[in-house]
């Protein structure tokens, strides 16, 4: 069987208009970066050889991997979404559709600007004929991704770190205006957590349904922007509190167990616990140095604490830091520069905001 497959104008190609307007200048650049045989491979590609679609996506992949992020070259970037167009165009073409959306999601997670819409574009295209071909069983369709009969709180405290929920518990806010936010909470630094301002979300019952996730983001890889799930959700007033604005939103999704261990971010950060449960510990800014942060650079927001097991010759200080903690299941906001810790107790589909 020949590894080259002509391209036809049917159901079974997607258009990349970007790329192919673009191609020559972009494979000009690649070129006068010593990519020769990149661009050899891309050529080939394009007219359909398979076999040279994955060889330019490895030479990419391997120039991205060359050293610190910061430092690749941004027409190695657009190198490797333009292999990954090629390539996914390839599985498309033979019906292999979790094989090409898998592909166009490493093109949007690791490749460059330049061909973003041809990205997106084929996204919308493979996922549409992906939902088309699916076929969602009764029984899936019933099931919910966290029941209502969760866990009993004896259950849960035993899953918990040392000295859990037995120290100062996270206050909670049911309706708090913003005026009331910034006076009493984000001007003072305190955490809060805020009831009922999620409650119109469409997310809070579609994000529970398998069906809907399977049907939406089945066959994504994460993380992807998935514009079906952005719109289940919206943005809190409260992340433009005292003039900020949004850094980045992230949703997180997981089983019950995850932990993600002792850490401190550098913006404010308000965590949407949309379905199911999660622990969550705080530790005061000042007490960031009794938690023992890592020296190393990429990994001085973190300690190298595990609070499940606590080494306490090397870690002396910190069976006696005082700290708050909660069980999660509504909106948190928490100042930046503050240490957690967070741990999901149930399946858990959360949203995390930063702003500054």
């Amino acid at each position: 069987m020949s590894s080259s497959t002509a391209f036809t104008e049917s159901s079974d190609h997607f258009e990349t208009p970007t790329m192919d307007l673009e191609a020559p200048t972009l494979l000009q650049d690649i070129t006068e970066q010593g990519g020769y045989a990149y661009v050899s491979m891309a050529t080939l590609a394009a007219a359909g050889d398979s076999r040279a679609a994955e060889a330019a996506r490895e030479m990419a992949w391997e120039q991205l991997h060359s050293g610190p992020w910061h430092s690749v070259l941004p027409v190695w970037r657009d190198a490797y979404s333009m292999a990954c167009l090629h390539v996914a165009r390839l599985h498309f073409s033979k019906g292999e559709l979790s094989e090409s959306l898998r592909v166009l999601d490493m093109g949007l997670i690791m490749g460059g600007m330049l061909l973003r819409k041809d990205l997106d574009s084929a996204v919308d295209k493979v996922s549409a004929k992906a939902r088309d071909a699916g076929a969602v069983s009764e029984q899936l369709a019933k099931r919910k991704l966290v029941r209502q009969d969760g866990l009993r709180d004896a259950e849960v405290l035993q899953s918990l770190p040392f000295k859990s929920l037995s120290l100062k518990l996270v206050g909670r806010r049911p309706s708090l205006s913003l005026e009331g936010f910034l006076r009493e909470y984000f001007l003072s630094g305190s955490p809060v957590i805020i009831s009922d301002s999620m409650a119109h979300w469409p997310a809070r019952t579609k994000w529970n349904d398998m069906d809907y996730l399977r049907r939406v983001a089945g066959d994504r890889t994460v993380p992807v922007e998935i514009s079906e799930l952005r719109n289940d959700i919206c943005i809190p007033d409260y992340c433009f509190a005292g003039g900020g604005e949004l850094r980045s939103l992230n949703a997180w999704f997981g089983p019950a167990g995850t932990v993600t261990p002792l850490h401190h971010d550098p913006h404010h950060n308000i965590l949407a616990q949309v379905v199911g449960r999660k622990y969550v510990r705080l530790y005061h800014a000042s007490l960031s140095e009794e938690l023992y942060p890592y020296t190393e650079t990429m990994l001085k927001n973190s300690s190298q604490v595990d609070l499940d097991n606590i080494d306490e010759i090397r870690f002396p200080k910190v069976h006696d830091l005082g700290f708050e903690d909660c069980i999660l299941e509504e909106v948190f906001w928490s100042r930046r520069r503050v240490t957690c810790v967070l741990r999901r107790i149930t399946w858990s589909k959360g949203l995390l905001l930063f702003y500054h």
